[in-house]
């Protein structure tokens, strides 16, 4: 159980490198979302099946498995909604407008 318990957690911790490698190294928002999202999901949810094989009380699993329910719940929200902003934000800039509408702060006019 331990040992598989290791081989979860140093899969999760290699898979967290890479990810955050690829948010330093890939070329654009989408990309980068995409590494951190996509990956540091995976690479949570093994550590915490690791943490669960160490620490089998129900308590901790319960734990667990609410923070892994709450991270496929929340994560691909906040990436479609970033990846939303990122488009917007592209397609403004291409189109010569110094604030995108999803970011200004400004009030549209009515």
């Amino acid at each position: 159980m331990t040992l598989l318990a290791t081989v979860l957690i140093l899969a999760a911790a290699v898979l967290l490198l890479i990810a955050a490698w690829g948010v330093i190294k890939l070329p654009d928002a989408l990309a980068r979302q995409h590494a951190a999202t996509k990956a540091g999901t995976l690479a949570l949810a093994l550590l915490c099946v690791g943490a669960m094989l160490v620490m089998p009380e129900w308590e901790w699993v319960r734990r667990l498995l609410l923070i892994v329910v709450f991270l496929l719940v929340t994560l691909p929200v906040a990436s479609h909604l970033l990846a939303r902003a990122a488009v917007r934000e592209s397609a403004a800039h291409q189109r010569g407008i110094d604030e995108a509408p999803v970011l200004s702060t400004r009030q549209p006019p009515r």
